[in-house]
């Protein structure tokens, strides 16, 4: 079995036991190829996500019995998650969907209580790092490795819940479907309500080869730089602030009432007139990129840069809705595809929110099907290993999403207290984007920087005006 990235050694966790947890059901699907999507991400570490509970209404020795009961009931649904990758002599490089099972962990940390590791406007807890299998794992050692790993952690008084999962097997949208859903097995349902769409009929599934090393590839970027890593919350008024101020409006605190999916953005007629001397938009820049604009500028105010480095901003974005003919929102599997925003430090320090809010959007806005598809086109042309990290110190990567169904995971008594990620895929720069608790538009952002870029941001208060 391969080992667990948490270890009695390592004083936070003890490890009870270990196990392969198999499909209750044998496969019908036999091998899915991977896509335009997911081959860059074999040399990304596993995503690791996860759920803090509370105290378990029942002993723990029979909610492990019952996880590792509705874990095999889930893989039933999601047979590619229980297999292994295999490259063919072709050099194309499949998930064989054959019952291979996934690791699962039962771990104890009865000296942690959640209000100790939940502190607000502290750093994230180190303690949530142990929490999850596979550290430092790249996702290309799914040709010899389970594919997913689930390790339950008993607290003082909770339980956490971390699932980790090859990126090249499942980009955000996947892995919370198939999260939610061992969910809501566990809670006791019958019937699921998102099936995974394992449909490989797209433009992203290409004939081309992506030439890979002898044993596979390196890691993008090292992990072994100190950062710092906190929780930022904004609420929903905070967030609609940002917004209207983006808009070039004037924040009207009886706005405030309007429409809760204003929050994220939704298209409004066109506007006319000016925007600091541009165009406005023809649809309303949305809260996140809103939000996402006021972090770049900040960030980039606390590196303290001269005026003429370039910094980038970087997002992901679901392909899914963007692909004529759309695609299956359950498709399972990565379908997405990094839009980089490039300024000057210059450019976006001297402009206001509006303008650097109005790069990210008309970036975003732009990302329509020819874009998807000349996308796909470039990368066959030239096919390569996804570049994460942050190269020339100025970059800051936005992923996951506020719209992922983080918190609609009830295990059978009650929604989480927190969603936590492990040391996956981190660098000064990351920044990953939850829903908040309360599911009425608030957002966390998980922020990873340097010590004293972090150091920084917290005296900074034109960002820290919006901070909860």
């Amino acid at each position: 079995m391969p080992s667990s990235s948490s270890s009695s050694s390592s004083g936070s966790v003890a490890i009870i036991s270990k196990c392969t947890v198999y499909p209750a059901k044998n496969s019908i699907t036999k091998s899915l190829k991977l896509s335009v999507s997911d081959l860059p991400m074999l040399s990304c570490q596993y995503i690791q996500k996860g759920v803090l509970l509370s105290q378990p209404p029942m002993p723990f020795n029979h909610l492990i019995s019952l996880l590792k009961l509705s874990l095999s009931k889930t893989l039933s649904h999601f047979s590619a998650i229980a297999g292994r990758l295999s490259t063919d002599p072709q050099g194309h490089v499949h998930i064989l969907c054959n019952d291979s099972g996934v690791e699962f962990i039962h771990a104890t940390a009865t000296h942690h209580f959640t209000d100790q590791i939940l502190l607000p406007n502290c750093d994230v807890h180190p303690c949530f790092k142990t929490f999850f299998a596979f550290d430092k794992t790249l996702s290309y050692a799914g040709h010899h490795q389970p594919i997913a790993a689930v390790q339950v952690t008993e607290l003082g008084d909770g339980v956490f819940i971390g699932c980790t999962v090859n990126h090249a097997v499942v980009d955000g949208t996947s892995f919370w479907n198939f999260f939610n859903t061992f969910a809501e097995i566990s809670k006791g349902a019958k019937k699921v309500t998102n099936s995974p769409d394992f449909s490989r009929e797209n433009v992203f599934i290409s004939p081309v080869v992506l030439p890979l090393p002898a044993g596979g590839p390196s890691a993008t970027f090292s992990g072994d730089e100190p950062v710092r890593e906190r929780i930022i919350h904004f609420t929903r008024e905070a967030i609609l602030k940002m917004k209207f101020r983006a808009n070039n409006q004037i924040w009207n605190p009886q706005n405030s009432d309007s429409n809760e999916s204003e929050i994220y953005g939704k298209a409004s007629n066109d506007v006319n007139g000016k925007l600091n001397g541009a165009l406005k938009p023809k649809s309303e820049i949305s809260s996140f990129q809103s939000l996402s604009a006021q972090l770049w500028r900040a960030v980039t105010r606390a590196r303290k840069f001269p005026e003429t480095k370039t910094t980038t901003f970087r997002m992901a974005v679901n392909c899914r809705h963007r692909i004529d003919p759309k695609v299956d929102p359950h498709y399972f599997g990565n379908l997405i595809q990094s839009i980089p925003t490039v300024a000057s430090v210059a450019d976006l320090l001297s402009h206001d929110l509006s303008w650097a809010a109005n790069q990210l959007h008309q970036n975003v806005v732009a990302h329509d099907n020819a874009i998807v598809r000349r996308g796909v086109k470039d990368w066959e042309s030239n096919p390569k290993l996804f570049p994460l990290g942050n190269f020339d110190g100025a970059m800051i990567t936005m992923g996951s999403s506020p719209r992922f169904p983080m918190y609609n995971n009830d295990f059978g008594w009650g929604r989480p207290l927190a969603v936590r990620s492990g040391k996956a895929n981190k660098f000064d720069g990351k920044i990953s984007a939850f829903p908040g608790r309360d599911g009425d538009g608030s957002i966390d952002l998980e922020v990873v920087l340097a010590p004293e870029t972090m150091a920084a941001l917290e005296h900074d208060q034109e960002f820290m005006q919006y901070v909860s």
